[in-house]
Formats: C-alpha cells, sequence, structure tokens
C-alpha cells in the first residue's frame, strides 16, 4: 500500500540469509524489522513475501502466499526460477489483478482468465533435470510435494489438440509423537484432496469416498456401524469443501459432485486424531561408554507393506551440548545413506534414500565429550524427529472409491489419474 521502504526486498533477504549463520534454524514465517512485518513462505524452493506495516492475520497472509503461488504455477505450469524470470511481465500482470492497490480481490485461476492476457511462455519441463518417479515427491528444495502436473491451464498444447485429463491427488501430512518406551502420545493427520483438471467444457464430476466415513466424534450418524472389513470406520474429527462443491449427495452415499474450476484447488481438506498404525517406529537408546564418551543407537522400522516404499528420509537427534566429536557406524551393506554431525546446533543427521516397508535399519554412534555429564545422558539428548515421504500410501485409509465424469458423447473417455501421498508434518 505504499508505506513500506523501497529497500525492503533487500533487507528481508539479508535477514533471512543471516538468520541461519546465527545458528538459528531457519527464519519463521513471520518477523519484524523497523516496524515492517514480513511473511513469508517457502514453495518449491523459491521465497513469496508480503509485507505490511499493518497488524494483520498472519493465516490470511501466509494463505494468500500459498494461493499465489499456487495461482503463478497454473499459469506458468512449472513453477521455477526459470519460468519466473522467462514470464515476469505475466507475474506482474496476475499480481496486479490479484493484488489491487494492497488489498486482495481473488486467487481464482478461473476468474483471472478473463482479466489477464499475456500468454505463457512454456519453460520446457524436460529441460528440468531427470527425474525418478519418486523424486517428484521430493520435499524442499527440489520439488513440488505431490503435484506432478506440468502444464500450463492456459496455454494450448502444440497442435492445438487439448489432452483431456483430470488429476486427483490425496495428501496426508501425519505429526506423531512417541515417548520414550514407545506409546503414542498424540496422532494426528492433516489431509487434503487435490484436484487440478484439464477437461474442456467443465463437465460435472462425481468423487465418491469411502462409505462408512463419518464425521465428528461421537456424531451417531446411520454409518456408525463397523465396516465388514473389520478395519473399524473412517472418522473424520473435521473437514471442509471448495465452493465449488455441491453436498447435496454427500451425506447419503458419500459423493462430492462439482465442476472442476480451471486450476489446482483443494476440493477438500480434513482432520483426524482417530487412532491410526504410523508408518515407523523409532527406537533410541543412548548410554556412556567410560569416560567422556557415549553410544547412541538409533533403529528405525517400516510397518507398512513390502509392496511400499518411502522416499527421502531424514532423521535428525540433538545431542548434549558437551558433544565434540561423532563417529558413525551404518549397518553392513548400507546403500543411499548418509551422516553427518552439525557441529554448530549439535545434531546428529542421518539421511536414507529409500525405506522398503516391512525393513528396519540402524544407525550406531559414538560420541566424545568436552566434559563429564553430570546429569542423566538421555534428558540431555534428543527428542529424536523424522521426516519421510511415502507416495501411494496413506494412514487414514480415506479412499477415493470413484471419479465419475458427466458424458459429452459416447466416445468421450479422458484419462483419470488418482495417487496417494503420506508425509511426515
Amino acid at each position: 500500500r505504499g508505506e513500506v521502504a523501497k529497500g525492503s526486498a533487500e533487507i528481508f533477504f539479508r535477514k533471512v540469509k543471516f538468520w541461519k549463520e546465527d545458528g538459528q534454524e531457519e527464519a519463521p514465517p513471520v518477523f519484524n524489522v523497523d516496524g515492517v512485518n514480513y511473511f513469508h513462505v517457502k514453495v518449491v524452493g523459491l521465497l513469496f513475501v508480503a509485507t505490511t506495516r499493518v497488524n494483520v492475520s498472519p493465516s490470511l497472509v501466509l494463505e494468500l502466499l500459498q494461493r499465489i503461488a499456487r495461482v503463478i504455477k497454473d499459469y506458468l505450469g512449472v513453477l521455477s526460477e526459470d519460468s519466473l524470470r522467462k514470464n515476469f511481465v505475466l507475474v506482474y500482470e496476475l499480481l496486479d489483478e490479484v493484488i489491487d492497490f494492497g488489498y486482495v480481490q481473488t486467487t481464482s485461476t478461473e476468474v483471472l482468465k478473463s482479466y489477464v492476457f499475456n500468454e505463457p511462455i512454456v519453460v520446457d519441463a524436460a529441460r528440468l533435470q531427470p527425474l525418478g518417479p519418486a523424486a517428484i515427491f521430493m520435499q524442499g528444495t527440489k520439488r513440488m510435494p505431490g503435484t506432478a502436473v506440468t502444464k500450463s491451464v492456459v496455454a494450448n498444447e502444440p497442435g492445438g489438440r487439448k489432452r483431456e485429463e483430470i488429476f486427483v491427488d490425496i495428501i496426508e501430512k501425519i505429526s506423531v509423537t512417541f515417548s520414550s518406551s514407545g506409546y503414542i502420545l498424540t496422532s494426528e493427520i492433516d489431509g487434503t484432496i487435490q484436484m487440478k483438471s484439464y477437461l474442456s467444457g467443465n463437465p460435472e464430476i462425481r468423487l465418491a469416498l469411502n462409505e462408512d466415513l463419518s464425521i465428528g466424534r461421537g456424531g451417531g450418524t446411520i454409518y456408525d456401524y463397523r465396516s465388514s472389513s473389520g478395519s473399524g470406520a473412517v472418522i473424520l474429527d473435521d473437514c471442509n469443501f471448495h465452493e465449488s462443491v455441491r453436498l447435496d449427495s454427500f451425506d447419503m452415499d458419500r459423493t462430492l459432485s462439482l465442476v472442476p474450476p480451471d486450476g489446482e484447488f483443494p476440493v477438500m481438506n480434513y482432520r483426524m486424531t482417530q487412532e491410526f498404525k504410523p508408518p515407523f517406529r523409532i527406537n533410541c537408546l543412548i548410554e556412556e561408554a567410560g569416560q567422556l564418551k557415549a553410544e547412541v543407537i538409533i533403529k528405525v522400522r517400516a510397518e507398512f507393506p513390502s509392496n511400499i516404499t518411502a522416499n527421502t528420509i531424514a532423521v535428525q537427534m540433538p545431542l548434549p551440548k558437551y558433544t565434540t566429536r561423532a563417529s558413525f557406524e551404518l549397518e553392513p551393506g548400507a546403500v543411499g545413506q548418509r551422516t553427518d554431525f552439525k557441529e554448530a546446533s549439535k545434531k546428529l543427521e542421518w539421511g536414507l534414500k529409500k525405506i522398503v516397508g516391512g525393513s528396519e535399519h540402524t544407525l550406531r554412534a559414538k560420541l566424545t565429550f568436552s566434559q563429564e555429564s553430570h546429569a542423566n545422558l538421555t534428558k540431555e539428548a534428543g527428542p529424536v524427529s523424522m521426516t519421510f515421504t511415502i507416495p501411494m500410501y496413506n494412514v487414514s485409509r480415506l479412499q477415493v472409491k470413484y471419479l465419475q465424469i458427466a458424458k459429452k458423447s459416447s466416445s468421450y473417455n479422458p484419462y483419470r489419474w488418482v495417487r496417494y501421498v503420506t508425509q511426515a508434518n
């Protein structure tokens, strides 16, 4: 709104860059410098930043930044530094329509279509580094999690023909806390069903979920019986839907009908704290091994079926502050594992490329201390944390039973892609 100093981009970048060097992990998503609030989110290694002097709701701004990233991705097809540079003018025009004089107007790709006239310069997705099927779900700087759709919603295919297809992603982020003896203290699933449609003529779609789905604890719906499979009903704590979804038949047979707007959007977000089987079990042992020495043993066991593989696993464990050195020992024949001791933050890091369901991996570390420990070692180390991505697997057992597309003609048969992803939250 014209109230923030000219060099704010420079100030922000400096602050975020040097945050790490002061021994802290990451810059927080919201911070204040000289009376200006800086909000930022990181999407595929790009930083989207908003500034304001006004005391606004942080969740509003962070949601706005996520949506701006999504709209830009819808238009450019691929979200990367390269595509942003090439499409600077188009992105500028999009931002101009999304935020008018500092006030948010719309973040709907569908609505923006009638105002935005620049054509995207399509960056060839093949020029991105070659990806294995798993690498699409890489976390952090490498890749967009979940959605691997790299086509613009506005640009036409070469040859003028559009390939009729629709993508549905069920992405679940899970948070689980274990006690030191292995009991589950808290567990929660934060899930979303994302959709991206490339269907021409906006046909209506019906999406069916599990019939034994119930919402709200103790909500005595007619579906309160346990399902015949014996696995128990799926009980969501709460959920919300995109405004295009019609819920007329949802209470009857758990189907959602909608006319999907252009671009990527969440059909439904849900949350679940019902007990579920966590995908991994971690055991950790730390004990003294003579003067100024200790040994750590971390075991990770995959509790999912052997036809499923988890990717990009990272295990972290804070060590006692007076640790000076750590030497690691991996199991014999270990491939694609790396270990590291971060001197500044006194953290042990263990990365695994992949873990096949049912397998178990062990890491041993010998620690050297600069002083004797007077307290209980276990109290000064930990907690162990872990991040991972598991494609084609979901913990909540929520399923898309079928995806019907209203027929335009007997020959109309678009492609449907449905996939599941589980991530550590």
